[in-house]
């Protein structure tokens, strides 16, 4: 690829910059003796709870009581926590030497559907493979609890675009959702669908 096409790249963070396992959280609910945590999460996806809790309309408790009413009695909000974050695995340090090195000819950005509970533990992920922050490694982060909008509706990306100032034509968006990119597409941003997280590097080789 010739990334000389862009003046700016937008990553996402799961499935991207940080390896994720969403299986683990099925296997921790279902361990917990929530057997059919998968018809669960459908329910309570109609309901909206997780955007609601992705969009920063409720807080972890909220989310965590809303949650709580499903599992055993005497289930802990910890254990509810630790189950959550399951799926979250490690930052490959090979990923940030590559944010690095785009940094030093484009402008780099993130962009995540996320959560406080999985940000608090994706910064852990983070510390253990370097001791700089991850603001350190973009321009600009945006989380959609943040910023209360998330992918794949096109005000997310319309935001980034107006307040970074960038030229839709001349920027590069990469998710591992077929829906966010394209979400991005009817902004006018370039795509690439990630279907293995491995293919970054042969993307920037």
């Amino acid at each position: 690829m010739n990334t000389e096409d862009y003046e700016a790249i937008i990553f996402d963070l799961g499935g991207v910059i940080i390896n994720l396992d969403y299986e683990r959280t099925i296997k921790a609910f279902e361990e917990m003796g929530l057997s059919d945590f998968r018809s669960i999460y459908t329910q309570l996806s109609q309901s909206n709870l997780f955007d609601e809790y992705e969009t920063g309309r409720i807080s972890s408790q909220h989310f965590i009581n809303k949650l709580l009413p499903y599992l055993p009695s005497g289930t802990t909000p910890n254990q509810v926590v630790a189950a959550w974050n399951a799926m979250i695995l490690d930052v490959p340090l090979q990923k940030l030497q590559l944010l690095d090195s785009l940094r030093r000819t484009h402008k780099v950005f993130l962009l995540s559907n996320t959560n406080e509970i999985h940000m608090q533990k994706v910064r852990r992920a983070w510390s253990r493979e370097t001791d700089r922050a991850m603001e350190s490694f973009f321009d600009h982060i945006y989380l959609s609890y943040e910023v209360g909008m998330r992918k794949p509706d096109v005000t997310i990306f319309r935001h980034v675009c107006e307040e970074q100032q960038l030229n839709e034509k001349a920027t590069l968006f990469i998710d591992d959702s077929p829906q966010h990119t394209e979400g991005a597409k009817m902004t006018g941003l370039h795509t690439i669908h990630l279907t293995d997280p491995e293919m970054l590097y042969a993307i920037f080789s």
